[in-house]
């Protein structure tokens, strides 16, 4: 049986247990011998929880009361048929490969998830763009929001989370996620499937300039040495590879960077060559645009300028 629990019921008692054993949403699907992706739909009260799911929560007696009704296994599974089978595999639009693609695709490489999880009827195909709401929310809202829908004539929904300064952007389709696999985008940990820059792009030097912007918006920092009148602009992730092909990127656009720093870093230092990168790639991130202006590093009338896209 499935359990239609008190509206906002079944998100509260799978909080209230991972905070009660001190638990993340992944150690609890472990601990309850679920995996992460069958517990996240009841977490975001999609789909009605089955009983003896909510009979292995420890708080399950408190919530006994909150129980509305019980419906038979096959009873169709998303409330109200909002989030059914159907509604996965909306269509969308397939844009041709173009500089609003490419940035995309660089946002998705900095901050962005792509989820698929195959499951009979129903699956979980989703992306994912996280920021810090404290610094990233014109960016996210104003900007990431409105080029997604404008690519895909998709709906973009956006929340914040409750455990931590994080500001989530996150689309649910099917298409799309199959679009962005044909693109070249891995689902799944992309330092596992080490998920680089596509071929499209990197032969393609506009395409390159504002996939790097992208990155660089959402894994990049701007900051002047401490005690000293000079500024770096540091580029951080994990994914090696992914490494390897922005520093590549860089040089191939005359933009002379470090070598990679701690497995993790690479910075480019020098004033001439910061007023290159802001040239040639420049920012859309409005907390990187403002320290830019902030520390008199603006590029030339004539370049690139900090809006690739607009050129």
């Amino acid at each position: 049986m499935r359990l239609l629990l008190k509206k906002g019921k079944e998100k509260e008692l799978i909080t209230k247990e991972k905070e009660t054993l001190n638990l993340s949403l992944q150690k609890l699907a472990n601990h309850l011998n679920i995996k992460l992706g069958k517990l996240l739909p009841y977490y975001q009260e999609k789909v009605l929880i089955p009983e003896e799911i909510f009979n292995r929560f420890s708080l399950k007696e408190k919530y006994v009361q909150f129980i509305i009704e019980k419906k038979e296994n096959n009873w169709g599974q998303s409330k109200g048929g909002k989030n059914s089978f159907g509604s996965n595999i909306k269509e969308i639009n397939k844009p041709k490969e173009s500089k609003e693609l490419a940035e995309f695709f660089g946002i998705m490489l900095g901050d962005g998830n792509l989820t698929k999880i195959k499951s009979y009827k129903k699956g979980t195909y989703q992306i994912r763009i996280v920021g810090d709401c404290r610094y990233d929310k014109a960016y996210l809202t104003n900007h990431v929001k409105p080029l997604i829908e404008s690519l895909f004539s998709i709906q973009v929904k956006t929340f914040k989370s409750k455990e931590k300064n994080a500001l989530n952007l996150v689309v649910t389709s099917k298409k799309l996620i199959e679009f962005l696999e044909e693109k070249g985008f891995k689902p799944g940990d992309k330092i596992r499937n080490q998920t680089t820059i596509p071929d499209w792009i990197k032969n393609n030097p506009q395409f390159l300039k504002v996939c790097l912007t992208g990155l660089y918006d959402t894994d990049g920092t701007i900051y002047k040495l401490t005690n000293q009148n000079s500024y770096q602009i540091e580029f951080t992730n994990y994914n090696l590879t992914l490494l390897n092909d922005v520093r590549w990127s860089l040089i191939s656009l005359g933009i002379n960077p470090s070598k990679i720093m701690r497995n993790r870093d690479i910075v480019i230092t020098k004033k001439s060559e910061l007023r290159k990168f802001l040239n040639e790639v420049g920012f859309h991130n409005f907390k990187h645009l403002n320290k830019a202006k902030m520390f008199n590093l603006a590029p030339s009338s004539s370049g690139q300028g900090l809006s690739p896209l607009a050129a």
